[in-house]
């Protein structure tokens, strides 16, 4: 058998010059890229480094100079009433509050409105029940009006719908009579005067009647000055 001729060392050596020639550009390359980069830093340039550099060098990628601002998203459009605001920790008592948005509640359901708008009412609403709004933000300027979405199909009777600060068993600060509407999804909106009501409470929305059954349902509520 005949044993193959290794090759002359001359190819050997040719071999590892190209292999370090081409090692060699590639670290120029990069240091060119680099330097560049630094330079541009340093003169105020706001071109963004390239991928290799911002490898090479995460420190400079990742200070807070090189991170632009997020500016905020749009709100969204809605053919709703607005719902209510937050404010900083709490809700608004000048926006509208949505009645199915309270944080607890006592005998009440939630169900499809035909009111303008749409979206959703309280219903099934009898004497004993309760709504619970927490965190309500009304400010140093007091409110004095309060005003409430409300649909009734009651033949005999009334109910009252009242308005409690920071526990159900609380004397009313407000109080709306509530009487037949025409229906249970005929809406219309009930005002009342309401005691000066400044800083941060939770709101109780309570309803009592003399009567039994179910005999209001509730859309949404505010607050004015």
């Amino acid at each position: 058998m005949t044993t193959p001729a290794s090759p002359p060392p001359g190819v050997y050596h040719s071999r590892s010059r190209v292999t370090r020639n081409r090692l060699v550009l590639a670290a120029a390359g990069l240091a060119l890229v680099l330097l560049g980069y630094l330079i541009g830093r340093l003169q105020g340039g706001s071109a963004p480094a390239p991928a290799a550099a911002a490898a090479a060098v995460p420190s400079v990628a990742s200070s807070p100079a090189a991170s632009p601002s997020i500016p905020d998203a749009p709100a969204s459009p809605s053919t709703e009433p607005s719902p209510a605001t937050p404010a900083p920790g709490g809700l608004d008592a000048y926006s509208v509050i949505q009645a199915e948005a309270a944080s607890g509640q006592q005998g009440t359901q939630v169900q499809e409105t035909e009111d303008e708008g749409g979206g959703q009412n309280v219903a099934y609403i009898g004497n004993g029940d309760w709504l619970r709004f927490d965190d309500v933000e009304f400010g140093a300027e007091p409110a004095t009006k309060f005003a409430a979405r409300v649909a009734s199909d009651i033949d005999d009777g009334g109910g009252r719908l009242e308005l409690r600060l920071d526990s159900p068993g609380n004397t009313p600060a407000a109080t709306l009579e509530i009487g037949d509407t025409g229906g249970w999804q005929d809406w219309e909106s009930r005002t009342a005067d309401v005691e000066p009501i400044t800083g941060r409470h939770t709101v109780f929305i309570t309803f009592g009647r003399d009567d039994g059954g179910d005999f209001v349902n509730v859309n949404y509520f505010a607050f004015a000055r």
